[in-house]
């Protein structure tokens, strides 16, 4: 591969918000690690891209666990030599009121929401310190929402992990900056992928109803009129990834078409 490729690993890219970004990222010219827990959803989107004509490689990893961060990074090195731009995007949601939230629901939530952009903070600063880039400037990206600007009732601990994923960013960009290392966040909507499904699922169990009744009305809130796409992502995350946004350091943009405005 050509000295000026550029490698990036996304996690949870498998499917939905992850695979926009991977395959974003992957016409921009990056080799793409495809990191995910569902060793086949992984192995098939990496399958796509390079039939696509992009490079590519997936390898399978909780992210909750910090070893497998380190597997996401030997991957990037030992299929193309390097590591550029590492994107924390796995995350899950949990519909709950507060009060029914057992240690065990926070343990996973907050392992693999907060704890698991921590683990890859670490890891590819980590990568990031042993490359001899100079003054080239690589990067940390890490998926926020905008419940960690404003909490959503009934998701007040998925909520309470977006916030913090908004506190790590700060922290690791204050203290990276002086390594040529820039870290931000993106902030999603409401996404029409698995994820909102399941979530309107819940929501039907907590307050009753019908299937899409609540997907339905919280995008009723969406000024611009229409349910955000992977894709309205992936084409911010493609800025941060990108040499546009190299002096942008520690913000969490939300991209959510207008339901907030703060």
């Amino acid at each position: 591969m050509s000295e000026e490729k550029r490698v990036a690993v996304v996690t949870g890219s498998g499917r939905g918000i992850g695979k926009g970004i991977a395959e974003r990222l992957a016409k921009d010219g990056y080799a793409v690690v495809i990191a995910d827990f569902d060793a086949d959803t992984a192995a098939a989107t990496a399958n796509e891209l390079k039939q696509n004509g992009f490079d590519a490689v997936s390898v399978k990893g909780d992210v909750s666990d910090p070893e497998a961060h380190k597997a996401f990074v030997k991957a990037a090195v030992d299929n193309f030599g390097r590591l550029d731009t590492y994107v924390n995007n796995a995350g899950i949601a949990q519909i709950k009121m507060l009060q029914d939230e057992t240690p065990e629901d926070m343990q996973k939530i907050f392992g693999i929401n907060v704890f698991g952009d921590l683990y890859g903070i670490q890891a590819a600063t980590a990568q990031f310190e042993k490359q001899d880039d100079g003054d080239k400037i690589r990067k940390i990206i890490n998926a926020s929402s905008i419940a960690g600007h404003i909490a959503f009732d009934l998701l007040g601990a998925y909520s309470a992990t977006k916030f913090a994923v908004r506190g790590l960013t700060q922290a690791a960009a204050k203290e990276l900056g002086k390594k040529h290392i820039t870290v931000n966040a993106y902030c999603p909507g409401i996404v029409g992928t698995s994820m909102w499904s399941l979530i309107d699922e819940e929501m039907v169990k907590q307050l009753g109803g019908t299937k899409g009744e609540y997907l339905k009305k919280y995008s009723e809130s969406i000024t611009l009129g229409r349910v955000e796409t992977p894709e309205d992502i992936a084409n911010y995350v493609s800025y941060l990834g990108s040499h546009d946004s190299d002096y942008m350091t520690g913000q969490a943009v939300q991209i959510d078409g207008g339901i907030q405005f703060i």
